[in-house]
């Protein structure tokens, strides 16, 4: 097994039915990367937590764990909450360094991407002139 995981990060909510964006995204993320756990963890309403996914990562061994925020924009959840629990993280597994990068809406190949697909839905569905 890999040394390195990928987390991807979401808010979470009420309905089941939410989550199965981030698990395709999570599923083609890992097709992609055959040889690194990918793995979905949630802030609230929905398991696992990320403190409870780093806990089972850790003790399969990972060593190097990366987290990407999918959040479109940085609110008080990636400003403020994942960075206390990260800091709790790397207190509760000093031996395992963890690493958080960008929300993915703040990055600009992910709004090149969104605004592809919003130009391409215009001209879907545009009456014509």
């Amino acid at each position: 097994m890999s040394k390195h995981a990928l987390v991807l990060f979401a808010h979470g909510a009420r309905a089941a039915s939410w989550a199965a964006p981030f698990e395709r995204l999570r599923e083609l993320t890992q097709a992609r990367m055959p040889d690194v756990r990918v793995s979905l963890a949630f802030l609230e309403l929905m398991t696992p937590s990320l403190p409870e996914l780093a806990a089972e990562l850790v003790a399969d061994g990972v060593a190097h764990i990366t987290v990407v925020p999918v959040f479109l924009g940085q609110g008080g959840h990636v400003l403020r909450d994942l960075p206390l629990m990260v800091e709790q993280l790397r207190i509760d597994h000093p031996q395992t360094s963890i690493a958080v990068v960008e929300a993915a809406g703040e990055n600009a190949a992910v709004l090149n991407a969104l605004s592809d697909y919003c130009v391409a839905s215009l001209s879907a569905h545009a009456a014509p002139d």
